[in-house]
């Protein structure tokens, strides 16, 4: 038989574990609950509105019950929210790569144009456009690669094959002052036609809408000097 201070000692045991487990509980508790409250700051307002519902409910919940659920809701939440950012900023940069094809096809538009004129206004004109043109392309690149995208260079496969068109045309027929600023007048067209689809991308926020609008309005205005200058031609 077990003699009673074996029997007492095996209690005291006993106590001693069951604290000890008890303390771990309550730490394991306070952590999932610190961790709940900063993503629950993150949290739309329809998903707080639902909590605050289960508040009660979850009040009476055993204090392991509780360490256990705390710890899943700030596993879940963290699965819910992470993954809407991560597409959201990969929808971002798909719509500012998309847009910077459009927008490097207006560089060689205008380059082309430059090289083509053999009005000194027009020349004038037209680098101007190119500088423009680059300047937005680097502001859009330099929200591109914040977005973690890679600096884009390219142009869209429409653009080289209307340029291809131009070049046989020039070839064969030539082309007047005329000629120059209509192609100039499509190929503005195009541009305008990519701001506003990108425009429709929410994923697109914040300073990088605001530069897109900016470039949209100057494109804007661009499109109408050209298709006066055009109406200007004899």
């Amino acid at each position: 038989m077990n003699s009673p201070e074996s029997i007492s000692d095996a209690a005291d045991k006993a106590k001693d574990l069951y604290v000890d487990a008890n303390g771990k509980v309550k730490d394991l508790y306070q952590e999932a609950a610190d961790k709940s409250k900063s993503l629950l700051d993150k949290v739309p307002t329809p998903v707080k509105d639902a909590g605050a519902k289960t508040a009660e409910a979850y009040s009476k919940l055993t204090t392991t019950q509780k360490a256990v659920g705390g710890a899943l809701l700030a596993a879940g939440l963290a699965y819910i929210i992470a993954p809407k950012k991560k597409g959201k900023a990969k929808r971002a940069r798909v719509a500012l790569d998309r847009l910077l094809l459009f927008v490097n096809d207006r560089i060689e538009g205008y380059k082309r144009a430059v090289a083509e004129t053999k009005d000194a206004e027009l020349k004038s004109y037209y680098q101007k456009l190119v500088g423009q043109s680059q300047k937005f392309a680097n502001n859009l690149n330099d929200y591109l690669t914040k977005k973690g995208g890679e600096r884009e260079t390219g142009t869209t496969l429409k653009g080289k094959l209307y340029r291809k068109l131009m070049d046989a045309q020039a070839a064969v027929s030539g082309r007047d002052e005329k000629a120059i600023l209509a192609a100039n007048v499509y190929g503005e067209r195009w541009a305008l036609k990519a701001y506003k689809k990108a425009l429709r991308r929410k994923a697109i926020k914040g300073n990088a809408r605001e530069a897109i609008k900016k470039q949209y309005a100057e494109s804007k205005q661009t499109y109408k000097k050209l298709k006066e200058l055009t109406a200007a031609q004899k």
